[in-house]
């Protein structure tokens, strides 16, 4: 039978109709999670929640705005009223359109910020707040990117916006060590998302992906289960730390022999 380090927890997981958070949601429920799937839209909620629950698990879905601090409030409030508690929360729901920051849509522009930042802000102050009420400790992962400390061009909100939850992940997790409440960074690398395949072709993604450290794309799911590792209570001794699930892409590959640099 399969290990289930988080039977009898309440996780809950913004952003998981699609991608990396639908990955996590799965495999915080293979873990034995109950869990609680966020997304914007309803059907994808919905989808993924049923998917949870054919598969032997328990999951309930919301369609809730993370930039809406009521409506996370909210949210929260209705999840333990089915569940009992909340021992997890996995902020992951982003929003981004590339463009020049001196040409931007503002209102574009402060809606990434609104969804990545404060989105994440909402649901982790949300989450802990009831995690403080039980007593009993409880683990959140910031679903950040390498975009936190890499000036990517065109991404100017969505930088400010990881750079900023980084600085939030580290700042609660010194704050809620005294509550026994580890708080980590996921950076997932270039992953093969839906999200993604806004901005890459598979024309784009075919030419660029030999060219990376490990020759391809993440899958959703590796990032899934290195969130699982980071709510594990096995890892009780984690917290304020980064963890790189990348395929080396932060690294100075550009540089390695073969590449095409000069030395």
């Amino acid at each position: 039978m399969t290990a289930q380090p988080l039977k009898d927890k309440v996780a809950l997981v913004t952003g998981a109709g699609r991608g990396i958070g639908a990955a996590a949601a799965r495999a915080l429920a293979a873990a034995g999670a109950k869990v609680v799937v966020n997304d914007l839209h309803q059907g994808t909620a919905a989808q993924v929640a049923a998917e949870i629950v054919r598969g032997g698990g328990e999951a309930i879905a919301f369609a809730t705005d993370v930039s809406d601090r009521a409506a996370v409030e909210a949210m929260v409030a209705e999840a333990v009223r089915q569940f009992g508690r909340l021992d997890v929360v996995v902020c992951n729901a982003v929003y981004s359109k590339r463009e020049p920051f001196y040409e931007a849509n503002l209102a574009e522009f402060e809606r990434t910020v609104n969804v990545s930042m404060w989105g994440a802000f909402h649901a982790l102050r949300a989450a802990v707040r009831q995690m403080i009420a039980q007593g009993s400790g409880g683990s959140a992962v910031i679903v950040s990117s390498p975009h936190a400390v890499v000036p990517v061009p065109l991404s100017m909100a969505y930088n400010m916006a990881k750079a900023a939850i980084d600085q939030m992940a580290r700042t609660a997790a010194i704050e809620l060590a005294e509550h026994r409440i580890r708080v980590n960074i996921v950076h997932p690398g270039w992953t093969d998302t839906p999200g993604e395949r806004r901005f890459a072709t598979d024309e784009t993604i075919r030419a660029a992906a030999p060219k990376l450290p490990w020759k391809r794309l993440a899958d959703p799911a590796e990032i899934g289960r290195g969130i699982v590792f980071l709510c594990d209570p096995a890892s009780d001794y984690i917290t304020g730390s980064t963890l790189k699930i990348d395929g080396g892409i932060t690294l100075p590959w550009w540089a390695s022999r073969g590449s095409g640099v000069p030395e």
